[in-house]
């Protein structure tokens, strides 16, 4: 087979680094939009970026030479940095950075709707369930145990 064809749809999350809300409602665009061009400098496609002031869910869509640890290593990496220099009140406030971790999950070409919604109702969605519960019940969901002493490092 001369060509290489592939749908490759990821639902990502993390949070800033111990789950501080560091990113204010006013700052959030900016801040998907820019993870949604570090996506496209490097050939993949952010289809929806949303959070709240301490994580965020990225629906992506991936050509299949790039690993997606090396997707969110770039997405963390680059926007990390951006914030910190396009916001020094953050930097200001000590520190700006992402958790170490990541929770990556397939998602089939039939449920991206389902995802693009869930991705567009965190605020919503957050009013009653913390990101704590959220990230774990996502871990259950899809039957991957996580040693609490390494969860939230």
């Amino acid at each position: 087979m001369a060509n290489t064809y592939a749908a490759l749809y990821y639902h990502i999350i993390f949070s800033t680094k111990n789950r501080e809300n560091l990113i204010s409602p006013d700052l959030e665009s900016r801040i998907w939009a820019y993870l949604g061009g570090i996506a496209r400098d490097n050939d993949f496609k952010a289809i929806a970026i949303g959070g709240t002031a301490n994580h965020v869910h990225l629906l992506v869509s991936s050509p299949p030479n790039l690993a997606v640890s090396k997707a969110v290593q770039l997405m963390k990496g680059g926007s990390s940095a951006w914030i910190k220099d396009a916001f020094p009140e953050i930097a200001g406030i000590g520190h700006f950075a992402w958790q170490d971790g990541y929770a990556s999950f397939s998602v089939s070409q039939s449920q991206l709707g389902e995802v693009e919604k869930y991705i567009a109702g965190q605020r919503e969605h957050h009013r009653t369930k913390t990101f704590e519960e959220e990230y774990q019940a996502f871990l259950a969901k899809h039957e991957i145990a996580a040693d609490e002493k390494y969860l939230w490092g």
